[in-house]
């Protein structure tokens, strides 16, 4: 049976007072989603891997269970299959939550963004193949490092490629920031990731209908391969395959390490994810070091001196483009304003003294800005980019003491259920304001019953349906989808289990020996480690010919390249398999893939490195 529920009266009057406030569509957004179409596959169906025939739905009326102005974006990123954005520049669309560019050199295709997995990504190789020749892949781009602008690279270059020197252009500091943004937090973040994606919500007017930067994320194969080429500064100068490229280096905007790029001979300006068709997250909901939104601005500016005079196309990694030289430096000048404005705007009133709940509450664009569909808060928000925009400059902490050191949740809700008079005469007080529509006072004090009390079946209904009629008024994809994965937890518990529950390691194996090692440091148990006193051992990897000291001090796990004490050989995928619990270390020395009279020292480092829950609880305690 379904446990969803229609959208009630309240949400339906808040989308009437929503579509007032919209700005007039000119259908300009629909005709340059469509504007260079090729051809496609049926549904750009990916087996095992990505389907747009789930989305089918959006096609008719828009349902009053959906924000209208995230039903008009989801209508656009419907758009899917092969584009030509200019002679020589060619996308695909609709194929991955990103987009896949193919540029035309003199022997193959140089590939930017090669999407979240393999699949995809090869389905798209294809796709261009069969329109533009069945050429080579000559070079790699990654615009920044992202998953989905990497991903999917085994999907469009071999493993002959990459042994015989393909050429993977990166920005300085790729690879340093795909492990920490994806590696070091990535159990967190992919865990938070199922959330703000929809990854569990059906695909339909009641659940999944866009993320806003595009449909959702692909299901197929994610790997890591690391770049051969760093872009250092802006106006580095390469050519691949024949075709040159002008760099712009944007570190700390959209990702840790990003550039722009522009192509003299198309008169085409790739401006990565630093400019798309909505207002961007300063801070992800999933989770991620917050962005900088005055380098934002400053590099888009340097962008609009540096290339804008000559661009007769500005392309990004997700969405449609944007032609004529006069509209691309409209839109670059909008977007960087956009990001300036949350800035300035967020400082002036912490100023003033408003802390970063009561900025969010009071942030408006200008007018100026609010005209145009591309401002708007598909994926970010004004109310959570200006909160991070507060956090970078001052911290989580809003300066008054009552918020300094406040209960841990479970204990803080305790102690609220018995001020409300206990379960009974909170549910009571959480129906009547749900009867008036103040669906967000609903799920902030129904959560101090959950919390306090899990099993509690009403708690836990009232909660779902407070989130899930905010989900329905949600502009934001992401918000959406966090607001209706939480009401789906809610109403459908999750078993407990006795083991845990792990994620993909698909990245962890594409790490290097260094990179890995590091990511270990975060699974070290402290507690366990302080007890369990020091240890030393060199691993020695027989697959890379590394050797690494090792070491446990002050319950802090070390890594220097070298000899440490006792070794132990092995390769990097045997201890993947141990540290995530695949396989015991006495297994994999009955087959000889463990060796060393460090397997002694080996066998007390195991247990301390902790092996982390995907599953973990995320709406109830």
């Amino acid at each position: 049976m379904d446990q969803r529920r229609d959208a009630t009266e309240a949400t339906k009057a808040a989308h009437a007072r929503l579509v007032a406030s919209l700005p007039r569509d000119t259908g300009q957004d629909l005709a340059n989603a469509t504007r260079g179409f090729i051809g496609t596959i049926a549904d750009a169906a990916v087996p095992g891997a990505w389907s747009m025939a789930p989305f089918a739905f959006l096609q008719g009326e828009p349902a009053d269970t959906v924000n209208p102005s995230l039903w008009r974006q989801a209508k656009l990123n419907m758009q899917h299959g092969l584009f030509e954005v200019a002679e020589g520049v060619y996308q695909v669309r609709g194929f991955d939550l990103s987009n896949i560019t193919f540029i035309e050199g003199k022997t193959g295709f140089v590939v930017i963004d090669p999407l979240i997995s393999a699949q995809p990504a090869a389905a798209a190789l294809k796709l261009m193949r069969e329109h533009r020749g069945d050429k080579p892949v000559t070079g790699v781009i990654y615009t920044h490092s992202h998953v989905d602008h990497y991903g999917g690279i085994r999907g469009v270059i071999s493993q002959n490629d990459i042994d015989a020197g393909m050429q993977i252009v990166a920005p300085e500091g790729f690879l340093k920031a795909a492990v920490s943004e994806n590696v070091l937090a990535g159990n967190a973040m992919g865990r938070r990731a199922t959330y703000m994606y929809g990854a569990l919500l059906p695909r339909d007017a009641k659940g999944h209908v866009d993320a806003g930067l595009g449909k959702t994320v692909s299901m197929g194969s994610v790997s890591l391969v690391p770049p051969t080429v760093s872009i250092r500064e802006t106006g580095e100068r390469l050519t691949m395959d024949g075709v040159e490229i002008i760099f712009q280096v944007t570190p700390d905007t959209e990702a840790p390490a990003e550039m722009n790029f522009f192509f003299p001979q198309f008169g085409a300006l790739c401006m990565a994810e630093n400019c798309t068709c909505h207002l961007h997250n300063i801070y992800t909901p999933r989770g991620a070091q917050v962005r900088d939104a005055r380098a934002w601005s400053h590099y888009i500016n340097e962008a609009v001196e540096l290339f804008a005079g000559d661009t007769e196309v500005l392309f990004a990694s997700h969405h449609w483009p944007r032609w004529g030289s006069g509209e691309a430096a409209r839109f670059l000048r909008q977007q960087r304003d956009l990001y300036k404005y949350i800035h300035d705007q967020t400082l002036r009133m912490a100023n003033h003294g408003l802390n970063p709940t009561e900025i969010a509450e009071h942030l408006e664009l200008p007018p100026s800005l609010a005209a145009e569909w591309h401002t708007r808060g598909y994926y970010g928000t004004l109310n959570h980019n200006s909160k991070a925009v507060y956090q970078r400059y001052l911290g989580w902490f809003d300066g008054n003491p009552a918020n300094l050191h406040k209960l841990p949740p479970v204990e803080a809700a305790h102690r609220y259920v018995e001020l409300a008079g206990g379960p009974a005469a909170l549910l009571a007080k959480g129906r009547e304001a749900f009867a008036r529509g103040e669906y967000r006072w609903v799920a902030e004090l129904v959560n101090h019953l959950v919390f306090a009390d899990p099993a509690n079946a009403e708690a836990r209904a009232l909660q779902a349906d407070a989130l899930e009629q905010m989900g329905y008024q949600a502009e934001s994809g992401p918000w959406r989808a966090f607001y209706l994965t939480g009401a789906l937890e809610l109403r459908n518990p999750r078993p407990p289990s006795d083991e845990p529950r792990q994620g993909a390691a698909g990245q962890l194996r594409a790490l290097p020996a260094d990179a890995l090692l590091e990511s270990f440091s975060v699974r070290l148990n402290g507690q366990k480690a302080g007890a369990a006193g020091d240890l030393a051992l060199t691993l020695a990897f027989v697959d890379t010919g590394e050797r690494f000291a090792v070491s446990v001090e002050n319950a802090v796990l070390h890594h220097v390249p070298g000899d440490g004490g006792p070794e132990v050989s092995l390769t990097r995928e045997t201890l993947i398999a141990m540290v995530i619990g695949e396989a015991s270390l006495e297994a994999l020395q009955a087959k000889g893939a463990v060796f060393g009279d460090g397997t002694l020292v080996l066998a007390k480092l195991l247990p301390l490195l902790d092996r982390f829950d995907f599953w973990f609880e995320i709406v109830a305690p």
